[in-house]
């Protein structure tokens, strides 16, 4: 029946490309997407043949630059996929709409390479559906094209959301990444291209480095990764031997560490799921992106189309959503009980992005804001009935892309050094920290020169500081690399001023962000990055506080990781450093749910055997009467650099304060070491 499906809306198709039954400037845009589509058969048509099996890496890049054309940079603004061409050449009311439908079908790229036909077949039939409106009517309406999309978008929520879940707890399900890695010839490049992404000198170029090193740096490399998902459980008194699944998020060019990892974890009695991250508006985050992926042409075209969403969401919209996940969890909840979680290869070293902020794009009205936090949050809700929060773990390592310069194998190799270090003397190092932490009844901190953070951190009270703590001791488990203690900070009492001159969360950078709190949240927030300072508000509240009114500090951590901090120094990095790195690097605080959201209950020990009490703050603690007030469904570190720190205090009741970093460098006795780095 697909099959039947497919060549009846390609017959179609074709024909769209051929006449002129839609006025101009219509008629352009829909045989351009038309021709779109007819690529996307020449490689289905393709796809068996022994010819495509022995097409060469320039052939094979060439087909990949056609189908990325359209929003590769040179090209983006003449490009239908750009919501501000399409408005200029398609008119305000429809420009946008037909820019996020362009971008809708340009999902068919994954689609055709993993043979899903049913999904190009709904994308098809979406398309024609369209453009039959517009030879009804000389200019339908703006709501009567919307009305289309919503019921795409709702009637396959049944497809697309469903799959979405079954693909992360199903190693059955969906192998198609699994097959490629597992069998395809790792030092044959080609292999890159055929997972249907976009492949760039990044991917290439790490991919060529990878097969230059010796077997035993890649089993080094996956090790790293694999015991800290392993040790996280431990760590956190779950057990890992009720779990069968694990599912890995990487980027192209790693394939290697990943074929070696999925072996690791298969020993510890884990398969794996690996899926494409999501290309639809019904599955696809607001920003970033989840699952496996390959280079990204261009980043200021995912930002133009990160609100898409809001051309269907409304409350009928997320509940259909809603209920499709609850079905698909309840009717797969032994494989939803199995899932130990998601174990997370990052990457790092490309040129820092600034976005600019287009009003021809779709946004959100105040309304679907209000509607997504709450879909969000109720979502959580329902995944962690299924996937219990105190019963999963994660991990999370990082590494460079060959963009971060002509140093990369120099930088590579300094970070293997660094997400390797012996954790058994930062362990101690930090326990030092943690017990003069455990004294205080706050802590103080304060920028230097420019830097005007000043602000005064409110700590849990000890009740049985023999057995108890307030500090978590982090020595590079589910968080690599080692180096940092962290905690939970009591909101009241907890307020001033948070400063960084620059600083990058989400591959977004911002300049002189300053966040101001008042007994733990948030008040008001600024940065210097736009000339208005409406767009600068926007800007944060979009993309840090995610649309909610006002997030508390849901965690305060000293980074004890100067090595990092000297490599980022020596090779000029600091600006392209994840926050999975940066976060080492300096006192750092996260604006959101604390670290223990979802697994508050849990007991959780250091490696002193001193149980870690502060996991919650009073807001988490309605969670049980209350979720949607207790979780934001967000946690945003934001670091400050060492350079522009004055002073980290500890304040005692009785009023003694005991000085942990002064100028930069750490001066409690017992943690020198951590300033030979500094020092070299």
């Amino acid at each position: 029946m697909v099959e039947e499906r497919y060549y009846l809306t390609l017959e179609r198709i074709m024909k769209i490309t051929e006449e002129n039954t839609v006025k101009e400037p219509y008629q352009s845009y829909f045989r351009h997407v038309a021709e779109f589509l007819l690529r996307i058969h020449d490689i289905k048509d393709s796809r068996h043949t022994s010819a495509r099996a022995s097409m060469t890496k320039e052939r094979l890049e060439e087909e990949m630059q056609m189908l990325y054309y359209d929003v590769l940079p040179q090209n983006y603004e003449t490009s239908y996929a750009n919501p501000e061409y399409a408005v200029r050449e398609l008119g305000e009311e429809l420009g946008a709409f037909l820019s996020a439908l362009y971008t809708e079908l340009r999902g068919d790229i994954g689609y055709v390479y993993e043979e899903r036909y049913d999904y190009i077949v709904i994308g098809n039939e979406l398309f024609i559906e369209i453009y039959n409106k517009f030879e009804e009517e000389e200019t339908p309406s703006p709501e009567s094209l919307k009305e289309i999309f919503y019921w795409y978008a709702s009637d396959y929520c049944d497809v697309y959301a469903a799959d979405r879940v079954v693909e992360q707890i199903d190693p059955e399900a969906y192998d198609f990444a699994v097959k490629r890695i597992m069998e395809s010839d790792l030092t044959d490049l080609r292999y890159l291209y055929r997972f249907g992404e976009y492949v760039s000198e990044n991917e290439l170029k790490t991919a060529e480095y990878l097969n230059s090193l010796p077997q035993e740096t890649i089993d080094k490399m996956a090790d790293t990764y694999t015991e800290g998902f392993r040790v996280g459980f431990i760590n956190t008194g779950k057990d890992l031997s009720k779990k069968s699944v694990v599912n890995i998020r990487y980027v192209l060019g790693f394939e290697r560490v990943v074929r070696k990892a999925i072996q690791n974890f298969e020993k510890m009695g884990l398969k794996p799921t690996i899926y494409r991250a999501a290309s639809s508006v019904i599955t696809r985050p607001r920003l970033g992106k989840n699952g496996f992926y390959g280079g990204i042409p261009n980043k200021q075209y995912d930002y133009d189309h990160k609100d898409d969403l809001g051309l269907v969401l409304d409350k009928q919209f997320m509940e259909r959503k809603l209920e499709v996940m609850r079905t698909v969890l309840e009717k797969n909840k032994e494989l939803a009980g199995s899932f130990a979680g998601p174990a997370v290869m990052e990457v790092f070293g490309e040129k820092p992005f600034a976005p600019v902020t287009k009003p021809e794009a779709v946004t959100f009205s105040k309304k679907q804001e209000e509607l997504l936090l709450i879909m969000n949050s109720r979502a959580g809700q329902i995944t962690n009935q299924y996937i219990k929060g105190e019963e999963r773990s994660f991990t999370i390592i990082s590494w460079p892309l060959p963009e971060i310069g002509n140093n990369y194998p120099e930088i590579f190799d300094e970070v293997i050094r660094i997400n390797t270090l012996d954790a058994n003397v930062y362990e101690k190092v930090q326990q030092t920290l943690i017990d003069a932490l455990d004294q205080g009844e706050y802590v103080r901190i304060f920028g230097k020169g420019a830097n005007k953070t000043d602000l005064k951190v409110s700590l849990c009270r000890l009740k049985n500081p023999e057995k108890e703590t307030i500090f978590e001791n982090c020595v590079a488990d589910v968080n690599i690399p080692v180096g940092e203690v962290f905690t939970s900070p009591m909101l009241e009492g907890t307020e001033g001023v948070l400063y960084v001159s620059k600083v990058y969360l989400n591959e977004l950078q911002y300049r002189d962000l300053e966040i101001h709190f008042k007994e733990g949240k948030t008040t008001e927030y600024t940065c210097s990055n736009f000339e208005s300072e409406e767009e600068n508000k926007k800007y944060i509240c979009d993309n840090i506080m995610h649309n909610h009114e006002s997030l508390p500090l849901g965690e305060f951590a000293i980074g004890t990781n100067t090595t990092a901090y000297m490599a980022a120094k020596k090779y000029d990095i600091a600006d392209k450093l994840p926050i999975l790195i940066a976060e080492k690097m300096g006192p750092h605080f996260a604006v959101g749910d604390t670290c223990y959201s979802w697994a508050e209950d849990n007991v959780v020990y250091n490696p002193n055997g001193k149980e870690i009490i502060a996991k919650e703050n009073s807001v988490s603690a309605c969670r049980k009467e209350n979720p949607e007030q207790a979780y934001f469904q967000c946690h945003t570190d934001i670091t400050i650099p060492y350079e522009e720190l004055g002073k980290i205090s500890v304040f005692t009741c009785e009023g003694k304060e005991i000085v942990l970093i002064e100028n930069g460098r750490f001066t409690l006795p017992g943690t020198e070491i951590l300033n030979e780095p500094l020092d070299k």
